[in-house]
């Protein structure tokens, strides 16, 4: 039987792959890569010679089936620009399609960005929520980050470095200053953990360059709030111009309390 494998590959440093990963790219008939410059890279340092061919976000619809129809006769692998293809990135449709068709999937396991920052967080590691890359739109993404608000797990996501500022500003908006780490350029050379609060993030990275991923810490509401902890949530999100509708939704999840009370508050403050 003829195998698919999906193989991570480094998310920075080079050195960061597998003896087996190398030496299945180098078995294999053909690579299904995300971006082939990068892999182009990664096989001249190797001394890989396996043909490659494009396989990304635009063109995956047709390169499945072109895929497919390889693997009746050879083995394939897949990579993406960085970590593990089908987290974040594509190869989940391809996947699926092996799968129903019982060709045999094997993984090889690698480096994995929201993996390593949440190993280096100093938060709470025995669960995450992973949320992969954050919404574009501010309005979509204070939605996601409104539906994880209750969560007690440490929170991991993706974020670019023109929108890291407005991204964190929401999360201070709907999750409170909570205790976050921001890690950038994991691996590479000017790899840069930051710790602390929400709001202590939004003055530390006044100019953000990079690949950043973010882990929140959970919620911590496990003691029912008292009537001063509610009122100064509410005179904050008041401060920073929040709806009634969403502040009522945003403190319904973090305290279990009815809304009627809530907006009572509200209007008191």
């Amino acid at each position: 039987m003829k195998t698919l494998y999906i193989i991570a590959t480094p998310i920075g440093n080079m050195e960061d792959i597998t003896l087996r990963a190398l030496r299945v790219l180098k078995e294999v008939a053909i690579v299904a890569s995300e971006d082939t410059r990068t892999t182009k890279r990664l096989f001249k340092h190797y001394s890989i010679n396996t043909p490659l061919t494009s396989y990304f976000e635009h063109n995956k619809m047709v390169k499945t089936g072109v895929l497919l129809e390889k693997l009746e006769n050879c083995d394939v692998a897949l990579v993406s620009e960085a970590g593990m293809p089908g987290v974040s990135d594509p190869g989940y449709e391809l996947v699926v399609e092996a799968c129903r068709r019982g060709i045999r999937v094997i993984a090889l396991p690698g480096a994995s960005a929201f993996i390593t920052a949440l190993a280096v967080s100093g938060l709470p590691t025995d669960a995450c929520h992973y949320l992969g890359f954050l919404p574009r739109k501010r309005c979509e993404r204070k939605r996601l980050l409104l539906s994880v608000a209750s969560e007690k797990v440490s929170i991991a996501a993706y974020e670019a470095p023109h929108r890291l500022i407005s991204a964190l500003h929401d999360i201070l908006q709907v999750l409170g200053d909570r205790r976050i780490s921001v890690c950038r350029e994991l691996t590479k050379m000017y790899e840069e953990v930051f710790r602390g609060t929400v709001s202590e993030a939004i003055s530390y990275f006044e100019q953000p360059r990079g690949e950043f991923t973010i882990i929140i810490e959970g919620c911590l509401e496990s003691e029912e709030c008292s009537v001063e902890d509610v009122a100064h949530r509410i005179a904050c999100l008041k401060k920073k111009g929040t709806s009634v509708k969403e502040a009522m939704l945003i403190m319904s999840k973090e305290t279990g309390k009815k809304r009627r009370d809530l907006y009572r508050a509200w209007l008191e403050n």
